[in-house]
């Protein structure tokens, strides 16, 4: 009986684990920041517990997302032994952060039901090889995960590879990645391209000062399958894989071209531009188009591609689509935010917090407001699941947009905290990352809430 008992239990865990709704990487599922399922919150207040599943204390600077698998988030940070020199909100300064003492690389597990840390780790400690600007951190990727390895980019510190019970499966040193102002390199503004896992390799965009690349390495051991050479100036935005029926396509982009390869070898299919100089948001694939922008002015381009392309897909002068171009604008795209698609529309918040949404087939814009009529500062993208947008600001408010074609804001909660890090979605809850804490916002009575320790 006993027997039957654990074996019962351990179906019903099993189970569970396997139907949970997963978050793997940045902007959750092939990055498009959606995820069905539950009711998510749509009011809620940190400082009142009002629908505060749990709240957890983060130590250190990091603007990472958390990723979720299963009943279990995970997170990075960068512990400094000083105090962190921070800035937020909408200012143009470029200068990177003067002093930056020693730093300790760490990655946590927590249990998603009751915000409790599992298990910490510790991938590196020293003085940080590169500067950071005063709004980014220097643990700024987002891990990812296939349920069986947690993988880690530090940048400058290392590629390493985890088990979800924090197994150190491997470690890679991938060189110092300088990325920051191509105008003077003295300008250092840390890494912050996200890992992405594609069947048996794990894939690193690098666009940096000098040898920028793009390389995969086999997610069994860490060795390098192939690496492609970028002729780039140094960018911050993610790779994704567009799977085709007829093929895959690795979709980058970076300040001089767009540029998709093929996954399995690393050579270059097709490239696209003009493109801002400086690019942030990252790929991302909806209604079998290609979605691509960044804001960097005088070029802020939005881009819909259609795959298969071949060469050099740039537009004639004067023309906005071709035979792999659906539709595209040389203006309004988005400089730190990664924009959305749910249902037929894109949606794309401006660092001012301006939310714009198009026809997402056609490009046809349908409105343009202001989020709850002030705006903000805005660097974390939007998510959405349910029928609802949530778009997280610097300010520490999180807005929550009804989807459709009408702007409809249906709250404005009050968080408390800077939130520059992408929320997750995953079985209910809204996972939001301030630079303090990691919460959990759900649908249940305040009294109710927990407090992870």
């Amino acid at each position: 009986m006993k027997r039957l008992a654990l074996a019962s239990i351990l179906l019903t865990f099993i189970f569970a684990v396997a139907n949970a709704q997963n978050w793997p990487q940045f902007r959750g599922p092939g990055a498009t920041g959606v995820n069905e399922g539950l009711a998510k919150p749509v009011k809620f207040d940190a400082s009142k517990s009002e629908n505060v599943r749990w709240k957890t204390a983060i130590p250190g600077l990091s603007h990472a997302s958390p990723v979720v698998w299963g009943n279990k988030v995970f997170v990075v940070t960068a512990v400094s032994s000083g105090k962190d020199e921070t800035r937020f909100g909408l200012f143009g300064d470029v200068a990177p952060v003067k002093d930056d003492p020693q730093h300790a690389w760490k990655v946590y597990a927590l249990d998603k039901a009751t915000g409790k840390i599992l298990w910490e780790r510790m991938g590196y400690e020293g003085i940080p090889k590169v500067k950071r600007h005063p709004k980014s951190t220097h643990a700024a990727s987002t891990p990812a995960t296939d349920g069986k390895y947690l993988i880690v980019n530090f940048g400058s510190e290392g590629l390493y590879a985890y088990d979800l019970d924090g197994k150190l499966k491997w470690k890679k040193d991938l060189g110092v990645l300088d990325a920051g102002w191509f105008y003077d390199v003295d300008y250092q503004w840390e890494y912050g391209s996200s890992p992405i896992i594609y069947k048996n390799m794990v894939i690193v965009q690098a666009d940096i000062q000098k040898n920028s690349f793009i390389a995969a390495f086999d997610i069994k051991n860490g060795k390098e399958l192939w690496r492609t050479a970028r002729e780039e100036l140094p960018s911050w935005g993610s790779p994704t894989v567009y799977e085709g029926k007829t093929r895959a396509e690795l979709i980058t982009v970076g300040p001089k071209k767009i540029r998709a390869y093929d996954p399995a070898t690393g050579k270059e299919l097709w490239s696209l531009g003009p493109m801002s100089e400086i690019t942030t948001p990252t790929p991302f694939v909806a209604h079998d188009l290609i979605f691509i922008t960044s804001g960097y002015a005088p070029i802020q381009p939005i881009y819909a591609i259609k795959p298969g392309g071949s060469g050099d897909l740039t537009l004639k002068d004067g023309k906005e689509s071709s035979e792999f171009i659906a539709w595209s604008k040389q203006r309004g795209g988005p400089y730190m935010p990664t924009p959305i698609v749910y249902g037929d529309l894109l949606y794309t918040c401006s660092n001012q917090g301006v939310l714009t949404a198009y026809n997402a087939k056609t490009g046809e814009r349908v409105y343009q407001e202001r989020l709850g009529g002030t705006g903000g500062a805005f660097t974390a993208s939007p998510v959405a699941s349910d029928g609802k947008i949530y778009l997280s600001s610097e300010d520490g408010d999180v807005f929550v947009v009804k989807a459709g074609p009408k702007y409809e804001l249906l709250s404005k909660n009050p968080v408390g905290e800077v939130m520059m890090a992408t929320p997750a979605i995953s079985d209910g809850l809204l996972i939001v990352r301030t630079v303090s804490h990691l919460y959990a916002f759900g649908d249940t009575p305040a009294s109710s809430s927990k407090t992870g320790k």
